[in-house]
């Protein structure tokens, strides 16, 4: 079973749920949110910049929110983020800023800018001091996850397996708690992470935060050093296992993927690749997320 992201709001990829439903969130603030009219919220929106720093998806997603609903955003973007990234959140009237040599130091740079501009920060990610905003994002993630009951609700083909990939783990924590919450018929959850950047892992096994080290992967919206802080509580009590994949095994589950019509990146197909390498029997049903169209 397939789940497929590439198309979500004509943004190419999951975070589009996550972002824009944090931007109105946050534009809202403390309004009573059932009667917030679209007019209010673009209103209050004038005179709001959200920044953060993106491996790309993201911070589509926060400057298409931004787009809609009149408010302004600048992109913090690493030198490893491709080009045609500048281009698309400059489509969205971003304003894009190059900042750093990994994702790690874009954050930081973005966490500086937001606190000299007095601007919103809205980052995927968490830490001490730092919940609400990727709360939200994540909150706008659990869409996917009810989605994807009532239809299983109506055809009764529940998964054994669900396969989710992680880069700070916003989506996997998302769709794990809502599986455990509301799911009737609970399967095994795998969390998929690149060999170059496992932190959810390394952050389970050492049961706190961590940074770890690796080269780039072309899983680049998976390469992320430091997992959410949020994301981590969650998976480290709800997620049955972990599955490491390599550079090369990412690339070759799109490469199969594409023979189906299926067009996505090593990120996108990064489930897939775990089922592939991994030992589940053969007699399982497993649930995979295509979370991103081609770069």
């Amino acid at each position: 079973m397939l789940k497929d992201e590439s198309h979500r709001m004509g943004l190419g990829a999951f975070k589009a749920l996550g972002g824009v439903y944090a931007v109105a969130r946050l534009i809202i603030g403390d309004d009573v949110v059932l009667n917030f009219s679209l007019e209010a919220l673009r209103e209050k929106a004038k005179e709001v910049t959200f920044v953060c720093a993106s491996a790309g998806n993201h911070g589509m997603a926060v400057a298409a929110g931004a787009r809609i609903f009149g408010a302004y955003a600048r992109i913090h973007l690493a030198e490893t983020v491709p080009q045609a990234f500048v281009a698309r959140l400059e489509a969205q009237g971003a304003q894009v800023v190059r900042s750093g040599a990994t994702y790690e130091e874009s954050v930081q740079i973005a966490i500086t800018d937001a606190a000299e501009s007095k601007c919103i920060h809205l980052a995927d990610g968490s830490w001490p001091g730092y919940t609400e905003p990727p709360r939200l994002v994540m909150e706008g993630y659990t869409v996917i996850a009810e989605e994807m009951r009532k239809q299983l609700t109506q055809d009764g083909n529940w998964p054994t397996h669900v396969f989710l990939q992680a880069g700070v783990g916003g989506l996997a924590a998302a769709i794990t708690y809502m599986i455990r919450k509301n799911w009737p018929v609970q399967p095994k959850i795998i969390v998929v992470e690149p060999d170059s950047a496992s932190c959810l892992l390394d952050g389970v096994t050492a049961g706190h935060v961590v940074t770890v080290d690796g080269p780039a992967s072309n899983m680049g919206r998976l390469d992320c050093k430091t997992a959410s802080m949020l994301a981590l509580e969650i998976l480290r009590t709800m997620a049955d296992s972990f599955v490491i994949i390599t550079d090369e095994q990412g690339q070759a589950a799109t490469d199969e993927l594409a023979k189906l019509d299926i067009q996505t990146t090593p990120s996108g197909a990064a489930g897939f690749a775990a089922l592939t390498v991994g030992d589940i029997p053969a007699e399982a049903r497993p649930l995979l997320i295509i979370s991103e169209g081609q770069v």
